[in-house]
């Protein structure tokens, strides 16, 4: 049986996994880069009361988080993740809050990242089948710099269903470090159709199994009922 720890507390397990697959390679590049990007996480706090009802979803989810996604962690604590923000496919600013109405399955990654490149296909393959008016993968490159190796990486691996999101900042990493949800990449949060955090998994994961997809299936599903 999976033992889950709350958010921010990561197992040294799953550290250990973690870094030999090499998800904190280039991590404390990412730390120390503290740019100013608009994420300011000290406006969520006081959003967070709408978030109350998202707990309980949480917890209703924890039988869903199984197999393939048994490390996803659910939120302890209300959390809106509305201000969190990056650039659009044209450049022009986002945040969570654009998404309103649609759960989404926030997902940071970097071409440096070896567990990111291996699992962006699942990523892609989720968006395939299960994107719609109530869902979408919001995939989100942390790479510095200018287009070029994101964008070839896209088309290399023939990442065709996912919106090109952008933070060449890091100002998106940071915010969620800050709140304990990230400790290395690749990073994952399944945020409901208000904005507000439901499970979080810092690593990679299959996200094209069944196991991913009876998740997504069952937080929608939740998210309508609520």
């Amino acid at each position: 049986m999976t033992v889950k720890k709350p958010l921010g507390l990561p197992s040294v397990k799953l550290i250990l996994i973690a870094a030999f697959a090499g998800v904190l390679a280039g991590a404390a590049a990412v730390y120390v880069k503290e740019v100013g990007s608009g994420n300011g996480m000290s406006e969520t706090a006081g959003l967070a009361g709408d978030c109350k009802p998202a707990k309980d979803r949480s917890a209703a989810l924890n039988q869903f988080t199984r197999g393939q996604v048994a490390a996803m962690v659910a939120a302890q604590q209300p959390l809106s993740l509305k201000t969190v923000a990056f650039k659009g496919p044209e450049g022009q600013p986002l945040s969570v809050e654009n998404f309103a109405g649609k759960t989404v399955l926030l997902n940071l990654w970097a071409t440096w990242c070896f567990p990111c490149r291996e699992e962006m296909p699942a990523l892609n393959a989720l968006q395939k089948d299960m994107g719609s008016d109530k869902f979408e993968v919001v995939a989100v490159n942390i790479d510095t710099g200018d287009d070029e190796k994101p964008k070839a990486f896209r088309s290399e691996t023939g990442i065709d269903r996912l919106g090109y999101y952008r933070d060449n900042t890091m100002g998106v990493f940071n915010s969620l470090k800050k709140q304990g949800l990230a400790f290395g990449l690749p990073v994952t949060l399944l945020v409901d159709d208000k904005g507000c955090l439901v499970s979080a998994m810092n690593g990679p994961a299959a996200w094209d199994s069944d196991d991913a997809k009876g998740l997504i299936k069952a937080a929608i599903g939740s998210g309508t009922s609520l």
